[in-house]
């Protein structure tokens, strides 16, 4: 059984008293004879775990129990939900609370929580790559301040190395790639902050103005959406052979639209870049099982490649 589902059970028996094996299946999004089988091993294991037959009956934790997971600090706590990403093992405060989490588990299934906890391994790098998660030094206090929902004062230096002091309403925090981001409400709406640019994070002890409806999620998703519109303003226009799309769609991802297929089989597509001359030095390799249709300029530069190549390497 997994430690986590463990644990889950037991404070769902400490909160409600009795239980009975379909609401643990429904609360755990688990099945019934799974979460049956969970509640006869924590009385196997030697927890005053008992079940009541007939009606009104159920499961319960004999002599009201406890099992005590009081020892996590708040900044231990908070490490275990705010925390994400490749890197998130590694960081102090979320591996001392796993430990003590660990000391809280009964007996039985202390070894098996423990091997869970470092059973894998997250590698944010591609094939042929190496690519390293860096834990900015601020991370940790805006997770604070989003946590408390709180305002801070945040020193900023952007790209042009020009550093700034505004108060900002913390409301998120996103990894994107290898890198972390603050989603912020500013006087000036919604912003994301990369976090490796802060050099300054002070409470101001006043609560974030959180804007109704705000959904971390779907905001990010906007944001993500927005952004790759703003660095890939170019398209290009093309005729692909169907044996291509997923080499096509490996290359380009989301800045790739697939279209209708054309009575030669051929399937219309859309490519995003951040100039013509990217896009088309990325279609020049397929030669003729990618047309460029429009625009004139990516053919033209398609046309000079063609040239170059065939002066180079023709006979």
């Amino acid at each position: 059984m997994r430690a986590d589902r463990l644990v889950a059970v037991l404070l769902l028996l400490q909160q409600r008293q009795r239980v009975t094996a379909a609401e643990v299946a429904a609360e755990l999004e688990v099945s019934e004879r799974t979460a049956r089988r969970d509640l006869e091993a924590l009385s196997m294991a030697g927890l005053p775990v008992y079940s009541e037959r007939g009606r009104g009956g159920g499961w319960r934790l004999l002599g009201g129990a406890r099992t005590d997971l009081s020892g996590l600090t708040e900044a231990e706590a908070r490490a275990l939900f705010l925390v994400a990403g490749p890197e998130a093992m590694a960081t102090p405060a979320l591996k001392a609370a796993l430990r003590k989490l660990v000391r809280a588990l009964p007996e039985p299934f202390r070894e098996g929580a423990a091997s869970a906890a470092s059973s894998v391994v997250v590698d944010p790098g591609g094939w042929g790559e190496q690519r390293r998660v860096f834990r900015p030094p601020h991370l940790e206090a805006l997770q604070s301040a989003v946590a408390a929902g709180q305002q801070v004062q945040l020193g900023y230096v952007d790209r042009a190395q020009q550093r700034t002091s505004r108060v900002v309403h913390p409301l998120g925090l996103g990894l994107k790639g290898t890198v972390w981001y603050l989603v912020a409400g500013t006087d000036r709406g919604l912003r994301t902050f990369r976090v490796s640019r802060v050099d300054a994070v002070e409470p101001t002890g006043v609560p974030v103005d959180r804007p109704e409806g705000f959904d971390l999620a779907r905001t990010w998703r906007e944001l993500v959406d927005r952004v790759d519109e703003l660095r890939t303003p170019h398209e290009v226009e093309a005729l692909a052979d169907p044996s291509v799309l997923r080499v096509l769609r490996w290359l380009f991802e989301r800045q790739m639209t697939v279209g209708a297929t054309g009575a030669d089989g051929r399937v219309e597509v859309r490519l995003r870049g951040h100039s013509v001359e990217q896009v088309t030095a990325q279609l020049a390799g397929f030669g003729r099982r990618v047309e460029v249709v429009s625009p004139p300029a990516a053919r033209a530069q398609l046309a000079r490649l063609g040239e170059e190549l065939a002066s180079t390497y023709g006979t």
